[in-house]
């Protein structure tokens, strides 16, 4: 569509690659092409994980569901911000003392079982893929707002889903996760940096959060709708029943009070299970540091969807005003409202900054995307290059036939994800599901919030789990999960598109059942300790962190020898 626009996201894209290709890994070395040799600093891993974890659901669909449903969509910032909670209490620390290459890795050697393994790897899988084809249809969506032509004779959005997947895939291959952290760090800074910018620009430009809330509160919230007569704006269902129609500060536009539950439910959960997330703290250099780097994560995500929120607001409030005279504008909205709510932020960019803001903002959701799909390509390559081939396709493959296995398995990950990107429709998507970035992925965070993460805590907290319970509660909470969104998208219920507040319990009494009716690994102790160390680990890992900041035990130094007598 425009220069500066493409200019902008190219000159992006050529920084992020001199950056992999700088921080590529030396050496042919699973630990350094899955891990980056377990050597990455607490802020920096942070900011990685911030940068892995704030896809385009988050900067272009948190901004897009509060600009469709007003008060419902703040519901997916607190979710996802709040997914961090249980991470930093339960899992976070156990994890990483427990060291291995991935959750798979992590499951089949808490329970010795290869059974474990296999069942983790499939559903790892699943939940990949899940999240990967949402990123690959915003990538579509924002070459096609941002460039307008396709390449080669394909149309805009296949070009941009083509795009994306290939320019990530091919700085996957060679930076590994030593250049993929780095990047992904540098990239959710310049994300922040633009919501910032774009925050500021708003607020100067004389927008008042409060006054805008109040006044697109004065009249029923309306939204675009498709029918046979074309485009029109419909009034919002009234989800929470009996009352006038839903306004946007008030919550039933989108959500009923069950649903509003099994949203952040869904989100929460779903976070401590997604593999390249977990994944992540495999990468710290110690438990301490990957409990450190998750208090860092709830700060910056707190900021981050904060300014999210306001920016959906402005949205909502400046653009219907800005229409006249624009036509770019006219022509991505229906009586001043948005066709596509994802569309808010790179709008808003544009109206505040002309084409370079449009740029700017697009090369943020750019980045959005690349630092999730690498992140999911990672993780889903380690659950099938090392879980799969090495250990079971060629248990005798040296580093460098491991590492060329990884990169095989990334290829073929982003080649499935990327046809059901390409085969659908996001107009007709748009009209079904507003904000459908955000709603699909919350398919991928039900998946990983019934099946993996009440194993996962499990597996961690009560020594009585065993392998045969580990299984049947992945697959009944899978099957749940994927049961109830196939019920409610055949109409049985919206609640059921967020499952986890079934699926999950049902996964974790399922677990439960049958780990007290099998036997226990036998090695548990060892196990347990491996997990959460022994009491004189903790106490030497204290003393060992309050020495280095000089404030060590008073007592402690009183007992010590004088010099003379250490002498």
């Amino acid at each position: 569509m425009s220069n500066p626009g493409v200019v902008t996201a190219a000159v992006v894209l050529a920084a992020t690659a001199v950056l992999v290709v700088a921080l590529r890994p030396r050496r042919a070395s699973t630990v350094d092409f899955y891990l980056a040799g377990q050597q990455i600093g607490v802020v920096t891993n942070a900011c990685a994980i911030c940068g892995d974890y704030f896809s385009a659901a988050s900067f272009l669909g948190v901004a897009a569901a509060v600009y469709a449903f007003g008060l419902d969509g703040v519901w997916y910032a607190t979710g996802f911000a709040a997914g961090f909670v249980p991470l930093l209490l339960f899992i976070a620390a156990p994890l990483r003392r427990f060291g291995q290459f991935s959750l798979p890795d992590f499951l089949g050697r808490r329970f010795s079982s290869e059974a474990v393994r296999l069942v983790t790897v499939a559903v790892v899988q699943f939940v990949v893929l899940g999240y990967l084809v949402p990123q690959a249809i915003a990538s579509g969506l924002t070459w096609e707002l941002v460039v307008g032509s396709g390449l080669l004779g394909l149309s805009p959005y296949v070009s941009g889903v083509l795009f994306s997947t290939v320019s990530v895939t091919a700085l996957v291959l060679v930076g590994g996760m030593r250049g993929t952290t780095w990047t992904q760090a540098v990239q959710f800074l310049f994300k922040m940096a633009i919501l910032v910018w774009l925050a500021g620009a708003v607020v100067v430009g004389g927008f008042d959060y409060g006054r805008a809330v109040g006044d697109l509160d004065a009249e029923p919230l309306v939204n675009p709708v498709r029918d046979d007569d074309g485009w029109r704006l419909a009034p919002a269902d009234d989800r929470l029943g009996g009352g006038p129609p839903p306004t946007f500060a008030e919550p039933g536009a989108r959500y009923g009070p069950v649903e509003q539950f099994a949203l952040v439910l869904t989100l929460v959960l779903g976070t401590s299970g997604l593999p390249h997330v977990t994944n992540r703290y495999f990468t710290a250099p110690s438990g301490t540091a990957a409990r450190t780097t998750t208090v860092w994560v709830l700060g910056l995500a707190g900021v981050f969807y904060g300014l999210a929120v306001l920016l959906g607001v402005a949205a909502r409030s400046l653009l219907p005003g800005a229409v006249a005279g624009r036509p770019w504008l006219e022509a991505l909205t229906v009586d001043g409202v948005l066709r596509v709510p994802e569309h808010a932020l790179l709008a808003l960019g544009r109206l505040v900054g002309g084409e370079a803001g449009l740029g700017i903002v697009a090369s943020g959701a750019q980045l959005a995307l690349l630092s999730v799909i690498a992140g999911l390509l990672l993780a889903g390559a380690a659950s099938l290059g090392h879980d799969v081939y090495e250990r079971h396709l060629n248990p005798s493959a040296t580093p460098a036939q491991a590492v060329r296995a990884g990169r095989a398995a990334t290829v073929a990950i982003a080649v499935i994800a990327t046809l059901p990107a390409l085969a659908v429709r996001p107009e007709y998507l748009s009209a079904l599901f507003p904000s459908f970035t955000a709603t699909m992925v919350t398919w991928a965070f039900a998946l990983a919030g019934s099946a993996l993460t009440p194993v996962v805590v499990l597996s961690i907290w009560w020594e009585r789990t065993t392998a045969a319970g580990a299984v049947a509660g992945m697959v009944a909470g899978a099957a749940t999960a994927v049961g109830a969104v196939a019920v409610a998208l055949a109409g049985g219920g919206a609640a059921l598109l967020t499952p986890t507040f079934v699926a999950a319990p049902v996964a974790l009494l399922v677990a439960v059942g049958v780990s007290r009716a099998t036997t226990v690994p036998a090695d548990l102790d060892d196990v347990m300790s491996r997990l959460h160390g022994t009491a004189a680990d903790r106490q030497a890992e204290r003393l060992a962190a309050l020495t280095i900041t000089g404030l060590a035990d008073p007592a402690a130094r009183r007992t010590r020898p004088a010099p003379e007598a250490r002498a």
